[in-house]
């Protein structure tokens, strides 16, 4: 078993240990806040297992700017689909829900689901890569801010951190905001 296979385990033990305990209100306001600060389209998540539910603000914030969704298309970069209250969802390839209609946009804010985060900005998510491929792919079209979206327990001391591994921008949780 690798470093991250087991770090994962122990990231996932601890994030179930605080979802449902751990009022999400203060770090979706947090996330409010530094959403208010960026302009562009945001692209959120839709929650899976125990990750720190967005969809209030997400609902919230498609009345203001375009929100979209990540869909998984294999082991390649996302794509977005624009996202509205009501929208009709579909699983994706990971079983995920996705808007079903096909219109792409291309975000300038991404916020990013997570295992574990640490104190430098490097993230662990589920292995797959697709969060690391897709800013990989949009950082050089130009400013694209990577928001981590957590609960303060998932902080933890060091991650192993590859070449391919993308940092984040921002990392929010209930306790506060750390910039990168």
């Amino acid at each position: 078993m690798s470093d991250k296979t087991a770090l994962r385990k122990v990231a996932r033990d601890a994030r179930a240990a605080v979802h449902g305990v751990v009022d999400p209100a203060p770090a979706l306001a947090n996330l409010e806040k530094v959403l208010g600060e960026t302009v562009g389209r945001v692209s959120f998540y839709w929650p899976i297992r125990t990750e720190i539910d967005p969809r209030a603000l997400l609902e919230k914030l498609s009345g203001q700017r375009k929100v979209c969704l990540p869909v998984t298309t294999g082991f390649k970069p996302l794509i977005f689909r624009e996202w509205s209250p009501g929208a009709e969802m579909i699983a994706d390839s990971f079983g995920v829900e996705v808007p079903a209609e096909d219109c792409r946009v291309i975000p300038e804010v991404l916020v990013v689901p997570l295992l574990a985060f640490d104190a430098r900005g490097h993230r662990l998510g589920y292995g797959a890569g697709h969060y690391d491929r897709t800013l990989d792919k949009l950082r050089p079209r130009g400013p694209v801010t990577a928001v981590g979206f957590a609960y303060e327990a998932q902080l933890v001391d060091t991650l192993p951190i590859e070449p391919t591994d993308e940092p984040l921008d921002v990392i929010v949780t209930e306790a506060g905001i750390r910039r990168f």
